[in-house]
């Protein structure tokens, strides 16, 4: 593209990147809503998830990492590597070069973990975890889920999300929730 037809569109490079980065969350937050069941777009399919009864917290928060697995599988298969997630990559590359940047990626941040927090929340509720702060627990939860990406991106293995899931139980003081027999 030429530099004018750029310039045209966004007013700096920065302008670009934090375009990039809503658009990017748009389609990600889409993606957490509806595994942690609290999309109210999609009411239609809670309702089954309810019915069927794996509509658990656990099991919706199980269901965020089997969701962000799949997604790097299926980018992996098209491109031959573990992309990781876009906003760990750009914290690391550019957080400490533009202050919008930075506070864009925190807010993302923070929105993860409040999604997780009332996923936590309602566990602790029905007395399946044992956590003394239920953010702390969430932010804990998603900082574990962003290494575990990290790790993938890395040995450009989506096997490294593999204990994702049991470290998650442990550090929630939760156990396994039981699956129904339509399984989720």
């Amino acid at each position: 593209m030429p530099k004018g037809s750029f310039y045209y569109f966004f007013d700096s490079k920065e302008s670009l990147a934090l375009a990039v980065i809503d658009e990017h969350w748009a389609g990600q937050k889409r993606t957490w809503a509806t595994a942690l069941g609290g999309d109210t777009q999609h009411g239609d399919a809670q309702r089954r998830d309810a019915q069927r009864g794996d509509a658990q917290p656990l099991l919706r928060l199980r269901r965020l990492f089997e969701e962000t697995e799949v997604g790097l599988r299926t980018a992996q298969q098209s491109c031959g590597t573990v992309s990781g997630c876009l906003f760990g990559n750009l914290t690391l590359e550019m957080s400490n070069q533009t202050e919008a940047i930075r506070t864009r990626l925190q807010e993302i941040f923070e929105a993860q973990v409040e999604m997780v927090d009332s996923v936590i929340a309602e566990a602790l509720e029905r007395q399946e975890v044992e956590v003394a702060d239920t953010q702390e627990a969430a932010r804990a939860v998603v900082a574990q889920l962003e290494g575990q990406v990290l790790f993938a991106k890395l040995y450009n293995s989506t096997q490294q999300l593999g204990p994702l899931w049991a470290n998650c139980l442990a550090l929630l003081g939760a156990h396994a929730p039981r699956e129904t027999a339509a399984g989720v």
